[in-house]
C-alpha cells in the first residue's frame, strides 16, 4: 500500500485490490495483506480503478487504522469457543 496524496479533504491510495464496505463514516479497503480502515465523515469513493490499485477518497478523515488481513475461523471453532 502506498499513500500518494492527502491533502485538504482529498486522500489518494495506490496499491488497493479490492474495496470491501464503503459509507460515508467508514470505508474499509484491502491491500495485498493488510486491511484499511478509514473512518471520519462523508468519506465517498471519488475514483476507483482496481486494474492500477488506485483509489481516491473524498470526506473529513479522523482516523486511519492499518491491520493484518484475519482469518476466517472454521465454522466448528466460532461455535465452540
Amino acid at each position: 500500500m502506498k499513500l500518494l496524496h492527502l491533502e485538504g479533504e482529498s486522500l489518494i491510495l495506490q496499491g488497493v485490490t479490492k474495496v470491501i464496505s464503503s459509507s460515508q463514516s467508514q470505508t474499509v479497503l484491502q491491500c495485498g495483506e493488510q486491511v484499511i480502515v478509514l473512518t471520519g465523515n462523508n468519506i465517498e469513493v471519488k475514483k476507483l480503478e482496481l486494474e492500477t490499485g488506485e483509489v481516491c477518497l473524498q470526506g473529513n478523515f479522523s482516523n486511519i487504522k492499518l491491520s493484518a488481513k484475519s482469518e476466517k475461523q472454521p465454522f466448528l471453532k466460532r461455535i465452540f469457543k
